[in-house]
């Protein structure tokens, strides 16, 4: 049997061990206290510790090496939110009048209709030594108001034609293959553009290349080829990134196959009809009445696409540094002279780059608000047209190549 003093024994180391047990966990507790955080899990101003955790200092380190490129070339270091922006520009600016907008597309259409007539009755009553004059003059005002179509098949690609989706892509699609170009392809390859604008790493056509992709052997055709260079472009895309638009399986266009073939049905149905013309009135008359005036359209496209995103002290970003807003004010406003309200105001770029909803005749009226409440953000060139391209052109052919690490391009 047990005696009273091992029971009582027992029961004290009992009392112990559970003691102890204690005893220990609150010596694993204290060690744990006292052992040193990692680095970036200590309070800052703790001794041992960083006063500023180390992801800060590299946020830090990258806002002050940005700060520094924008300062070595004279570039704000903080602009305006399209927000911002935005509030000085009159709302009602931002909304599409379906009637105004359907008006401006049937009024070019009857335009075109009438120089033909001029056209004709030139040729049938007039000797034939005033064509040396009046069939240049011919091509060239035809060309322009095709130009102005164009523009208008191009707000309905932004949405700002109507707010209707049906009627914008009914309209843009006859605008766009009246002119043999894949409306809905190139619309959502001219998306990508304004996505990107001004990023040299991003953006779509007539960007600066970085060395590592530059090919070794390099051929610009003088002006980018013009009106040929339009096509060259709508079929292989520029390089390059360069985007077939005739191509529906490619990724950009993969999920809008339906709506890419409908354009391209059009496009089917229109070379049909123009090989009918060949086929009732001659291919003279084919090329006088529509494929010359499609070659100035195309020259005008080149041209104007150009220069609003080309200019002297202009700057283009790489992707590191760019963000939308600076992209968008990287373009350029230019005067058309005599055609400018025929192709649409189009030569008022930066407006239409910050807010693609803009519809074409609200751009003037947008455009002086936002001159008036940031002249300081504004790029305009009132050089002649012909002159400022053959300036940029040079240019380009000079410096488009850049280096891979750099951060931001101004042509000089």
């Amino acid at each position: 049997m047990e005696t009273a003093s091992s029971s009582a024994n027992r029961n004290t180391e009992r009392g112990g061990g559970k003691l102890g047990r204690f005893v220990l966990i609150w010596q694993l507790f204290q060690m744990l206290h006292l052992m040193p955080l990692p680095e970036s899990e200590q309070p800052a101003g703790e001794e041992g510790g960083q006063d500023v955790p180390l992801e800060a200092q590299d946020v830090s380190l990258q806002a002050r090496s940005k700060e520094d490129v924008l300062s070595k070339h004279n570039l704000p270091k903080q602009v305006p939110s399209i927000i911002d922006i935005k509030k000085v520009v009159p709302k009602h600016c931002f909304e599409p009048i379906p009637a105004l907008s359907v008006y401006y597309m049937f009024k070019d259409f009857f335009l075109v209709g009438c120089l033909y007539q001029l056209s004709q009755w030139s040729w049938q009553y007039l000797p034939a030594s005033a064509q040396i004059v009046l069939t240049p003059l011919y091509f060239l005002v035809q060309g322009t108001v095709y130009t102005g179509i164009f523009v208008v098949g191009h707000d309905a690609g932004h949405g700002s034609f109507s707010n209707s989706e049906l009627l914008n892509t009914v309209c843009g699609n006859i605008c766009h293959t009246f002119l043999l170009c894949p409306y809905y392809m190139w619309k959502l390859s001219h998306r990508h553009h304004h996505k990107n604008t001004g990023n040299i790493d991003k953006d779509e056509v007539f960007y600066p290349v970085r060395k590592s992709q530059d090919p070794k052997v390099r051929l610009t055709i003088p002006g980018f080829g013009l009106g040929i260079g339009w096509f060259m472009y709508l079929v292989h895309g520029y390089r390059p990134r360069g985007v077939p638009h005739f191509n529906l399986w490619i990724p950009m266009f993969r999920g809008h196959v339906v709506q890419c073939a409908v354009s391209m049905a059009c496009l089917i149905g229109w070379c049909l009809a123009l090989n009918w013309c060949r086929m009732t009135f001659g291919l003279g008359w084919v090329l006088y009445h529509h494929t010359v005036p499609t070659a100035i359209f195309a020259t005008y496209i080149v041209i104007i696409t150009f220069l609003h995103h080309s200019e002297e002290g202009v700057p283009w970003y790489g992707d590191d540094i760019w963000s939308n807003v600076r992209g968008q004010l990287s373009s350029v406003d230019r005067l058309y002279g005599w055609c400018h309200a025929l192709i649409h105001n189009i030569g008022t770029h930066q407006i239409h780059h910050l807010f693609p909803k803009v519809p074409h005749y609200h751009l003037e009226e947008a455009t002086v608000h936002f001159r008036k409440a940031f002249p300081s953000l504004v790029n305009i060139n009132n050089d002649r047209i012909l002159p400022a391209f053959c300036r940029m052109f040079l240019k380009y052919v000079h410096q488009n190549v850049v280096d891979d690490n750099a951060s931001i391009h101004v042509y000089k």
